[in-house]
């Protein structure tokens, strides 16, 4: 029977993670506050469990070589994966109960986190573990319980629950309403905002509507739908938004709705969980969620 392999120690493997994040042993030193003889120790007897050279000294640098960047990029997930697993732990604490949730950035700020508290006051033992994502990931990897996705139907290794469609709308600020009126053909007139990743969103809104020739495509382009909803209510454009991401502004009035779009113009937000997993606490936290996108936060 083959004798398992001894790990290195905690201490080798953080020197040649910063090493190799560096490939300088000075600046490695700096980051974990060792001398550099030390990360050179560690790293010289990594080399030596591992049976090859991990660095190749040039002149007063180091470079990796083709098998310490093998290692490093397999190490570097492993490290992060065992930071993730006790930084969980630190945030459980004592309780019971630990939810990991992904979600969209300016989704997760303006709607999910001032609904959050209902679901926290319904378990005293919660805690929540909550990360921001754009894409999708392998959840499991991540060891991620649920995350909220917008977009198509589709995301390896995950279930997809449908939440909610997008609900686009046409808005601009007061002052340029007073300005230019409230009719939808009247928007054209505004300077637009633009989302990046969805360049034609008023073009093809201008063709749904009658006597409208003015070019869509011009005005300003965000790559964030929270800088387009502070540059909206700052009176810079018109602007097409989910109405989950403005549902303050609209009931304040500091961006007034002139024109839903058509639904096919918008996309979906999905629910997302690992598959073939069966987490309980997911699966209540699924069914709060679909209960929330009917209530306007207060």
């Amino acid at each position: 029977m083959l004798s398992p392999i001894q790990l290195p120690s905690l201490a080798v493997l953080r020197c040649f993670e910063a090493a190799a994040k560096h490939e300088s042993f000075t600046a490695a030193a700096e980051e974990l506050a060792l001398t550099q003889s030390a990360v050179s120790r560690h790293v010289k007897e990594l080399e030596d469990q591992v049976g090859t050279p991990l660095f190749r000294r040039e002149g007063r640098g180091v470079r990796l070589t083709d098998a310490g960047r093998n290692l490093a990029r397999e190490l570097f997930e492993d490290l992060n994966r065992l930071r993730r697993t006790i930084s969980h732990a630190v945030a459980a604490g004592g309780s019971t109960q630990l939810l990991s949730i992904a979600v969209l950035p300016t989704f997760g700020s303006r709607w999910l986190m001032p609904r959050l508290p209902d679901f926290k006051n319904r378990h005293e033992l919660l805690e929540l573990f909550v990360h921001s994502r754009s894409e999708p990931f392998d959840m499991s990897e991540a060891g991620i319980n649920l995350a909220i996705h917008t977009g198509e139907k589709e995301w390896p290794g995950a279930q997809l629950t449908p939440l909610c469609p997008e609900g686009l709308v046409a808005v601009a600020a007061p002052q340029l309403v007073s300005r230019f009126g409230d009719d939808p053909r009247n928007l054209f007139q505004m300077p637009l905002l633009h989302i990046s990743s969805r360049p034609l969103l008023w073009e093809n809104f201008r063709q749904t509507l009658n006597g409208v020739d003015m070019p869509a495509r011009k005005g300003s382009y965000f790559d964030q739908f929270a800088l387009i909803i502070s540059s909206a209510v700052a009176g810079l454009g018109a602007a097409i938004l989910p109405t989950y991401l403005i549902e303050k502004e609209l009931q304040s009035g500091t961006l007034i709705q002139i024109s839903v779009l058509p639904v096919p113009f918008g996309r979906n937000y999905y629910i997302a969980t690992p598959a073939g997993m069966k987490n309980p606490l997911a699966s209540q936290f699924t069914t709060w969620l679909k209960k929330q996108v009917s209530r306007p936060i207060r």
